[in-house]
């Protein structure tokens, strides 16, 4: 018999359905940003593209073995005629929320930098503790 096969165009019954995802699709949403992490030995070295952000927008948290860096902008338009009508008003808005694990960093020493929008954090490594020996007495 015949197979079934999804349609994957448009819905026929609702044609509008993704027509205001697909209008605003990069208006101050900020969905992602790329992040790499480089592994220099006794080091990480995280770099996350965050433009149009400013240093004061950007937060880091530590909270037990997480390291989360968040970042939240605003940010308004206005252009008014002579009698105070509004000719052009803009508003964005864009965050941007990321968590990574940290429970072989060295929290003291993290390091971080924010230049021409690419945030640097510098991760190192903790020192591999060496066993132990120990010798028991026998009684």
């Amino acid at each position: 018999m015949f197979g079934l096969t999804p349609y994957e165009g448009n819905d026929i019954w609702n044609p509008f359905r993704d027509f205001e995802k697909d209008f605003f699709k990069g208006f101050g949403n900020v969905s992602h940003c790329r992040t790499d992490i480089r592994d220099e030995g006794d080091k990480y070295l995280l770099e996350c593209e965050m433009p149009g952000f400013d240093k004061n927008d950007i937060k880091i948290d530590i909270h037990g073995s997480t390291l989360t860096l968040c970042a939240e902008r605003k940010s308004e338009n206005d252009e008014k005629n002579n009698s105070g009508e509004y000719i052009r008003r803009e508003r964005s808005y864009g965050s941007y929320c990321r968590s990574f694990d940290i429970s072989n960093i060295n929290e003291s020493a993290i390091d971080a930098e924010y230049t021409n929008g690419i945030l640097k954090l510098t991760l190192p490594k903790k020192e591999k503790e060496q066993p132990q020996t120990k010798r028991i007495e026998i009684k």
